[in-house]
Protein backbone atom coordinates (compact mmCIF):
# COMPACT_ATOMS: atom_id res chain seq x y z
CA UNK A 1 0.00 0.00 0.00
CA UNK A 2 1.74 3.35 -0.79
CA UNK A 3 1.01 6.50 1.22
CA UNK A 4 1.81 9.70 -0.05
CA UNK A 5 1.79 12.94 2.23
CA UNK A 6 2.62 16.16 1.53
CA UNK A 7 3.82 19.04 3.26
CA UNK A 8 5.21 22.63 3.92
CA UNK A 9 2.56 24.76 1.74
CA UNK A 10 1.93 28.35 2.66
CA UNK A 11 1.47 31.82 2.33
CA UNK A 12 4.57 33.39 0.14
CA UNK A 13 5.14 36.67 -1.01
CA UNK A 14 6.85 36.96 -4.43
CA UNK A 15 10.03 36.20 -5.01
CA UNK A 16 10.16 34.08 -1.98
CA UNK A 17 10.62 30.60 -1.10
CA UNK A 18 8.52 27.42 0.27
CA UNK A 19 10.21 23.43 0.62
CA UNK A 20 7.60 21.10 -0.01
CA UNK A 21 7.84 17.89 1.37
CA UNK A 22 6.45 14.39 0.50
CA UNK A 23 6.86 11.84 2.98
CA UNK A 24 6.53 8.24 1.31
CA UNK A 25 5.34 4.42 2.97
CA UNK A 26 5.35 1.60 1.41
CA UNK A 27 7.74 -0.40 -0.43
CA UNK A 28 8.41 2.00 -3.55
CA UNK A 29 10.64 4.81 -2.52
CA UNK A 30 13.97 3.04 -4.07
CA UNK A 31 12.09 1.76 -6.94
CA UNK A 32 9.45 4.36 -8.31
CA UNK A 33 9.89 7.74 -9.84
CA UNK A 34 8.73 10.29 -7.43
CA UNK A 35 7.30 13.72 -8.39
CA UNK A 36 5.62 16.94 -8.03
CA UNK A 37 2.47 18.20 -9.86
CA UNK A 38 -0.14 21.47 -9.09
CA UNK A 39 -2.90 22.45 -10.16
CA UNK A 40 -3.84 25.71 -9.87
CA UNK A 41 -7.72 27.25 -9.92
CA UNK A 42 -9.72 26.53 -13.30
CA UNK A 43 -6.94 24.83 -14.40
CA UNK A 44 -5.71 21.01 -15.33
CA UNK A 45 -3.19 19.42 -12.86
CA UNK A 46 0.58 19.42 -14.20
CA UNK A 47 3.62 18.53 -14.17
CA UNK A 48 6.11 20.34 -12.56
CA UNK A 49 9.16 18.14 -11.42
CA UNK A 50 10.30 14.60 -11.28
CA UNK A 51 13.39 12.43 -10.38
CA UNK A 52 14.01 8.86 -11.17
CA UNK A 53 15.27 5.93 -9.17
CA UNK A 54 18.59 6.94 -10.41
CA UNK A 55 18.70 10.63 -9.17
CA UNK A 56 17.76 11.98 -12.76
CA UNK A 57 15.54 15.13 -12.95
CA UNK A 58 13.13 16.81 -15.26
CA UNK A 59 11.47 19.82 -14.57
CA UNK A 60 8.28 22.44 -16.45
CA UNK A 61 9.99 24.97 -18.30
CA UNK A 62 8.16 27.09 -16.14
CA UNK A 63 9.76 26.16 -13.20
CA UNK A 64 13.95 25.37 -14.17
CA UNK A 65 16.30 27.47 -12.87
CA UNK A 66 14.05 28.38 -9.49
CA UNK A 67 13.00 24.81 -8.77
CA UNK A 68 14.73 21.88 -7.23
CA UNK A 69 13.33 18.08 -6.84
CA UNK A 70 15.30 16.28 -4.38
CA UNK A 71 14.64 12.57 -2.34
CA UNK A 72 15.55 11.94 1.26
CA UNK A 73 16.87 8.59 0.83
CA UNK A 74 17.34 8.01 4.76
CA UNK A 75 13.87 9.67 5.48
CA UNK A 76 11.68 8.23 2.75
CA UNK A 77 11.40 11.63 1.72
CA UNK A 78 11.24 13.99 -1.41
CA UNK A 79 11.47 17.94 -1.39
CA UNK A 80 10.47 20.45 -3.51
CA UNK A 81 12.64 23.76 -3.05
CA UNK A 82 11.04 26.43 -4.52
CA UNK A 83 12.50 29.37 -5.14
CA UNK A 84 11.64 32.95 -6.78
CA UNK A 85 8.15 31.79 -6.32
CA UNK A 86 5.58 33.79 -8.69
CA UNK A 87 1.69 35.08 -8.70
CA UNK A 88 1.36 32.00 -11.21
CA UNK A 89 3.10 29.84 -9.10
CA UNK A 90 -0.34 29.64 -6.85
CA UNK A 91 -1.46 26.11 -6.84
CA UNK A 92 -2.30 22.90 -4.81
CA UNK A 93 1.04 20.52 -5.08
CA UNK A 94 1.19 17.02 -5.24
CA UNK A 95 3.60 14.07 -4.71
CA UNK A 96 3.12 11.63 -6.98
CA UNK A 97 4.95 7.92 -7.36
CA UNK A 98 5.11 6.28 -10.57
CA UNK A 99 6.90 3.12 -12.45
CA UNK A 100 10.21 4.60 -13.71
CA UNK A 101 8.80 3.59 -17.44
CA UNK A 102 6.29 5.86 -17.04
CA UNK A 103 5.89 9.47 -18.97
CA UNK A 104 5.65 12.44 -16.49
CA UNK A 105 3.00 13.52 -18.40
CA UNK A 106 0.00 11.73 -17.33
CA UNK A 107 -2.22 10.90 -14.21
CA UNK A 108 -0.74 7.68 -13.57
CA UNK A 109 0.47 6.67 -10.25
CA UNK A 110 -0.19 7.58 -6.85
CA UNK A 111 -1.21 10.83 -5.61
CA UNK A 112 -1.12 12.49 -2.47
CA UNK A 113 -3.82 14.85 -0.82
CA UNK A 114 -1.85 17.62 -2.32
CA UNK A 115 -0.70 21.53 -0.17
CA UNK A 116 -1.73 24.69 -1.10
CA UNK A 117 0.71 27.18 -2.49
CA UNK A 118 -0.60 30.64 -2.65
CA UNK A 119 2.18 33.36 -3.85
CA UNK A 120 0.58 36.66 -3.02
CA UNK A 121 1.68 40.15 -1.82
Amino acid sequence: HVQLVESGGGLVQPGGSLTLSCAVSGSIFGIYAMGWYRQAPGKQREFVAGVTPGGLTNYADSVKGRFTIARGDVRNTVYLQMNSLKLEDTAVYYCNARRPSSSWYGEVGNFGQGTQVTVSS
